[in-house]
């Protein structure tokens, strides 16, 4: 949709769906006069959801900390940070900042709407109040809900960041995490009880996301003082900008590599073409087009003497599922590093030590990890 303060905002194609679905539902029951009604009043919560992003994603850039985009789905809006604060404190104030959005909302519209109107209880402004009435206590309603200490919600990096404060991140980390399982199984009991679909769902993305918290910092902590080379993938293949995606195929169906570095002559990156690129071209353009044409341009690297655990964190963040490693002061590939390589290495320096390996330190590769979300209702 744009960009705000170097973060794209980008709005998912089935949020559209929930407009269309949330019109028909409403003009059923009450005709055109309410849907349009209600269509705006989800327009409007949705607008204040990108505010609450935005209290996040400003606050973390002023320590020092890029969020590439913010997407709106049905459920909410997902802010993706770079990274989250290691200071406890950090972490404390970018949590707090996306509530305080809402309160700060919520606040001005009671400024308007109660000298209006007698003070009723909030279900009785939800199903009568005005419009504007109905748009203060959702705002409060966000702030509750997001603060339920449990990830993915800023409750659950409070939580984290205050237990953080008083022991070690990693722990803190797994007790938060515990936490936030353990509410989300009671969430889902009592959808089952009530027969709440919407309530399920959101307890499985909450005990799953606090689940991948816990395993995304636990494999973090495993990564310290171990040398980038000791992971990165050293065999592997790479491609020329002239050749075909035919024979890009043709290495993809060759072996267990998904990415491979376009390089040229000297064997310096020019790009990165992904399984999924590879396949979306082959789609449109057909086996002759080349790979200058499909490959990805812009593309994270690291050098061969960066922190594992920093290469690790970019990894997650990035579109790609192989991250480049490059020579110290050139752009000359000579590794990749992969979910799966990492993992590999931390299973045998366990198996090494004589320990069995902890399961919550493998993670495969996937997509991006999400470094902030919040759930909108």
């Amino acid at each position: 949709m744009g960009r705000v303060a170097g973060t794209e905002v980008r709005v998912h194609v089935t949020f559209f769906l929930l407009l269309a679905a949330a019109g028909l539902m409403f003009y059923s029951q009450q005709g055109w006069s309410a849907a349009v009604d209600g269509v705006l009043l989800i327009v409007a919560v949705f607008a204040c959801v990108l505010l609450h992003e935005f209290g996040h994603v400003l606050t973390a850039k002023r320590f020092g900390i890029r969020t590439p985009d913010v997407t709106l789905l049905p459920i909410g809006g997902m802010a993706r940070l770079e990274r989250m604060p290691e200071k406890p404190a950090q972490e404390l104030v970018v949590a707090l900042a996306g509530p305080a959005v809402n309160v700060v909302i919520a606040g001005m519209l009671a400024v308007v709407v109660l000298p209006l109107a007698p003070i009723e209880p909030a279900e009785r402004f939800l199903m009568y109040g005005s419009f504007l009435q109905r748009l203060m206590i959702i705002n409060l309603a966000l702030v509750v809900f997001n603060l339920i200490p449990a990830f993915p919600m800023d409750g659950g990096r409070v939580l984290r960041s205050l237990l953080a404060m008083v022991m070690d991140y990693g722990r803190a980390t797994t007790i938060a995490a515990g936490i936030g399982q353990f509410l989300a199984v009671a969430g889902g009991l009592l959808g089952l009880v009530w027969w709440n679909p919407i309530l399920i769902l959101i307890a499985v993305f909450v005990f799953m996301a606090a689940r991948g918290e816990a395993e995304f910092v636990q494999t973090r902590l495993a990564l310290e003082g171990i040398p980038l080379e000791q992971a990165m993938m050293t065999d592997f293949r790479s491609l020329r900008k002239n050749n075909s995606l035919s024979q890009a195929a043709d290495l993809l169906l060759a072996g267990p590599q998904h990415d491979f570095p376009v390089v040229d002559e000297a064997g310096e990156l020019e790009g990165m073409l992904t399984r999924s690129r590879l396949i979306e071209a082959l789609a449109k353009e057909g086996r002759g087009a080349l790979v200058g044409e499909a490959m990805l341009r812009e593309v994270p690297t690291v050098p061969s003497r960066y922190p594992l655990r920093e290469a690790f964190r970019i990894l997650k963040s990035s579109p790609l599922e192989s991250l480049p490693v490059v020579e110290e002061g050139r752009i000359r590939v000579i590794g990749l590093l992969t979910a799966e390589n990492i993992g590999e290495l931390i299973l045998l320096r366990n198996a090494t030590r004589g320990g069995a390996p902890p399961v919550a330190t493998v993670l495969p590769p996937g997509p991006p990890r999400l470094q902030n979300s919040d759930l909108g209702y």
